[in-house]
């Protein structure tokens, strides 16, 4: 394949850095004032403890074989225990 240069076609590139920054700044204005990212992820934690909460044996085993794979987050910083 011909790398040289090529009338037909032009080369360029794009910096999108200054457009990932508005784009992140939009994002966080559209959440608004009252957005609390600590209350959302207790409420996150909630959740996935209620989610699991109240296995049988059989569940809890298939459970702990999904984390062992690695299909399922497991218990550790930012996870609520499973069982």
């Amino acid at each position: 394949m011909n790398q040289g240069p090529d009338p037909d076609h032009l080369s360029f590139t794009i910096d999108l850095t200054a457009e990932e920054a508005r784009r992140r700044a939009e994002v966080v204005a559209a959440l608004g004032p009252a957005w609390d990212p600590v209350a959302v992820l207790r409420e996150e934690e909630a959740a996935h403890a209620l989610l699991y909460s109240g296995l049988d044996a059989e569940q809890q085993r298939v459970h702990a074989m999904l984390v062992d794979a690695g299909v399922l987050p497991g218990e550790g910083p930012g996870r609520a225990p499973a069982h």
